[in-house]
């Protein structure tokens, strides 16, 4: 049974929320259950977080990292293993299967490093919000008084 949220009622007072909205709408969607390879997602400060990934038996050049706007999109493909004319399995454990994992991004997330240790795919994300778009304090002028840059009339002008 799928139940589907409607958000319609949060349009009527909620402006600029679309891309909220969406990603919501996306992750309401039923997704198969796909659990490999396994991974964490760590915040490790207020605007920092990482993501670990077991990656076993792939080599750099077989995981390809994509930072697209909000989506990260993070692959990996395992070159063909050459084990001899004499060489077969008796039983293969490690998956070393082909996979594509998606994640999506908040506004002004981005890849801050990625790096590969002991079959661990360790991504260090950090969100940098734009001077422009930080909150600024605003100035409270005091009264403005229409023509306040013309000198102050004392007295009418004397009929002739």
């Amino acid at each position: 049974m799928r139940t589907t949220l409607d958000f319609s009622p949060l349009f009527r007072t909620g402006i600029g929320f679309d891309r909220v909205f969406d990603v919501l709408e996306s992750a309401s969607r039923i997704q198969p259950a796909d659990n490999w390879p396994p991974y964490d997602i760590i915040r490790v400060g207020e605007d920092a977080y990482r993501i670990v990934m077991a990656v076993a038996g792939f080599d750099r050049d077989e995981l390809t990292l994509t930072d697209r706007p909000n989506l990260l999109v993070i692959s990996g493909a395992k070159r063909e293993a050459v084990l001899g004319p004499e060489a077969e399995y008796l039983h293969k454990g490690i998956a070393e299967r082909t996979f594509e994992r998606r994640f999506e991004l908040a506004d002004h997330v981005k890849v801050a490093n990625a790096s590969l240790e002991k079959g661990l795919l360790t991504i260090e994300l950090r969100r940098e919000i734009p001077e422009a778009l930080k909150p600024r304090r605003i100035d409270i002028q005091g009264e403005r008084v229409a023509g306040a840059n013309t000198p102050a009339q004392i007295e009418a002008a004397k009929a002739a």
